[in-house]
């Protein structure tokens, strides 16, 4: 087989993987997510959906960082499923959360109280990138690269 042939057959695969690991490390972020906020609301730690939250600080404050802790881990799962450079794999994740996160703060913003105080959107939209970088990095530190 000619290395053009290999070339050419390797490629779509590798970008098939690529795809796939991103979407992976993003579901997992967002499935760990959404069944923390479900056990949390029916623990009645979170009050019921759509109504304001008491203590709002301090309930997005636990909100924010078990969602630090699935944006890391979604991310080293991405870096880790990625065919080839799992920290730019885990950044373009990362690129994706950002912009969820964003248009979430935008569409969210003068929703009322039950979407929490503002600085809440903020600070997703602010962590997204460092989370998706350390996920990497984990990552590439295992591989000793």
């Amino acid at each position: 087989m000619s290395e053009a042939v290999r070339t050419e057959t390797a490629h779509p695969r590798r970008t098939v993987r690529s795809v796939a690991a991103v979407l992976a490390g993003i579901v997992v972020d967002v499935l760990l997510t959404i069944g923390t906020d479900l056990a949390l609301h029916a623990a009645r730690v979170f009050p019921p959906w759509g109504q304001p939250m008491i203590h709002a600080n301090a309930l997005m404050l636990l909100a924010t960082s078990y969602r630090l802790v699935y944006g890391v881990a979604g991310s080293y799962i991405t870096a880790r499923l990625a065919p080839d450079r799992p920290l730019r794999h885990a950044l373009v994740g990362g690129l994706v959360g950002l912009i969820a996160c964003s248009v979430g703060a935008v569409v969210t913003w003068n929703g009322g109280p039950a979407f929490g105080p503002h600085w809440y959107p903020l600070a997703l939209v602010a962590t997204a990138m460092p989370c998706a970088w350390l996920g990497g990095k984990l990552r590439v530190m295992q591989l000793g690269a």
